[in-house]
């Protein structure tokens, strides 16, 4: 069996997505086990011959921080603090970001700077091989502290707390751990913080929502040429000169792109009688490849973040210092997601704008795109539906990242909201593929209205592939199932 080995090697956003989607097993590397169990000796010697407070391991959390704790209670005070920050609350985490808190997790405690017992990253090793997910909430987080909250829910079943998802069941952790005969992790000093402090909760949604932004800027292209060709538009807005000429990277890129799509169109180089295409279509290369440079930035944000150790007190074993700072504020990537929504927030604007035109009975296309408008509403309501959806995401869109609530009686006095904005940024991303879902839907319809002239072949095996999914509407029917249809087809395909 292939596994991953989790190791102090670079994780790069497309082995995140390689791991995820073949479901590969993690297993810590022989580098990562020394690294851990050192850390861990040295901090437990550190303890035996230091007269000296050290935060969180000696001393109580927060603005508590100036009481210290008695060597017997140690352990009882990270039992205590993992159960207190449990106060998650609103919508569950879904499982697939949930397995990517725990890979990333597991690779923050592996750099061996946060003094856990190997012990404890072996279960959570464990939890993600057998798909035993912490039920965690979306609600909780300040993005400070790290996502405190969300990651004491991630950490409850370690101590035979909290609930568990597993074989699709929502069960007591408990049950589960007896089932399969293992013993609660009974945690030793500075071990409750290493797992509540981090990012991994906000770079969780972070990650998944590169991935799949990356996914959707190459669907919107392909949807945004079908739409193209579909409405006659123009292709010399597309021509290299144009855009060598003011050349950023995604602009360029989106260009080359449609013309590739495009290529072997008989819709596209015949005569026109318009000038000019409306900015929704003759601007795609300046929008869509704005995007695509903001998914570039954003992932190199992220990218650093998921190859650093964020929690706190930083344990450094070689130059015998554990300092308490601050790696666990999310400042940088709270920054970065809120600017991926605006960007994904753009794809999805413009497509709206898109799906308006089509449906305008110009251009030789029929009112709303039925053969008999009138007797026939058509296409009219997915139209209102994706500007719904846009309107809504326009309203996800306001930065989480200006907002700083102090918390911890003034200790913890600036927030990033990262998890917010990492929240938010999910819901847009959802909703942005909505949006280019109902794009394609109508998109399919419209290209029927110019036959016998046929698109591009790769756009003409689009279009195969998605009729086995959704017909072409000749009279009204329920149109709900076949938006969803079309949400499925562009989770399950890839774009041309």
């Amino acid at each position: 069996m292939e596994y991953h080995h989790i190791s102090s090697e670079h994780l790069s956003m497309e082995r995140v997505r390689e791991i995820i989607e073949r479901r590969l097993p993690l297993a810590l590397s022989d580098d990562a086990r020394q690294r851990i169990v050192r850390c861990r000796e040295y901090l437990d010697r550190k303890m035996e011959h230091s007269d000296r407070p050290i935060y969180g391991i000696t001393t109580g959390f927060g603005s508590l921080c100036n009481i210290s704790i008695d060597h017997d209670s140690l352990a009882q005070l990270q039992r205590n603090l993992v159960m207190s920050h449990a106060c998650g609350t609103g919508e569950r985490v879904p499982s697939e970001v949930v397995r990517l808190i725990l890979l990333l997790k597991i690779q923050s405690l592996a750099y061996g700077h946060s003094g856990v017992q190997l012990v404890t990253v072996e279960r959570l090793v464990e939890f993600y091989n057998h798909d035993i997910l912490p039920v965690v909430y979306q609600q909780g987080s300040l993005g400070a502290s790290g996502d405190l909250a969300p990651l004491a829910h991630m950490s409850l079943p370690l101590l035979g707390l909290g609930e568990v998802e597993s074989r699709g069941e929502v069960r007591p952790a408990a049950d589960v751990l007896r089932e399969m005969d293992w013993e609660p992790i009974e945690l030793k000093s500075k071990e409750g913080l290493a797992l509540l402090n981090g990012t991994q909760v906000m770079s969780a949604f972070g990650v998944w929502s590169v991935i799949r932004a990356r996914q959707l800027s190459e669907w919107a292209d392909c949807i945004g040429a079908l739409s193209l060709d579909a409405f006659d538009g123009r292709i010399e807005p597309f021509c290299d000169e144009v855009h060598l000429i003011r050349p950023h990277k995604g602009q360029l890129t989106t260009a080359r792109n449609f013309r590739r799509l495009l290529e072997g169109s008989e819709l596209i180089t015949r005569e026109k009688t318009h000038v000019q295409d409306p900015y929704s279509f003759r601007c795609i290369p300046q929008v869509h490849g704005a995007s695509k440079d903001t998914i570039d930035y954003v992932e190199s944000v992220l990218t650093t973040e998921i190859n650093s150790a964020t929690d706190n007190p930083t344990v450094f074993p070689d130059e015998d210092m554990v300092v308490s700072a601050g790696n666990f504020h999310g400042q940088p990537i709270a920054l970065a997601m809120d600017f991926l929504a605006i960007a994904l927030a753009e794809l999805g604007n413009i497509s709206e704008r898109r799906i308006y035109k089509l449906i305008s009975g110009t251009r030789g296309l029929p009112s709303f795109l039925v053969a008999k408008p009138g007797l026939n509403s058509g296409f009219m309501i997915p139209q209102y539906t994706a500007a719904s959806i846009v309107s809504q995401t326009k309203g996800l869109c306001m930065p989480a990242s200006v907002d700083s609530i102090p918390s911890s009686q003034g200790q913890e006095d600036h927030v990033s909201m990262g998890s917010n904005a990492a929240t938010k940024l999910y819901r847009v991303v959802c909703n942005t593929e909505r949006v280019l879902a109902i794009e394609l839907f109508n998109a399919a319809q419209a290209i029927e209205f110019r036959r016998p002239a046929r698109t591009s072949p790769l756009l003409e095996g689009l279009v195969a592939d998605y009729r086995r999914h959704v017909p072409f509407i000749d009279n009204d029917t329920v149109m709900y199932p076949y938006i969803a249809a079309s949400i499925r087809f562009l989770q399950d395909e890839t774009a041309r």
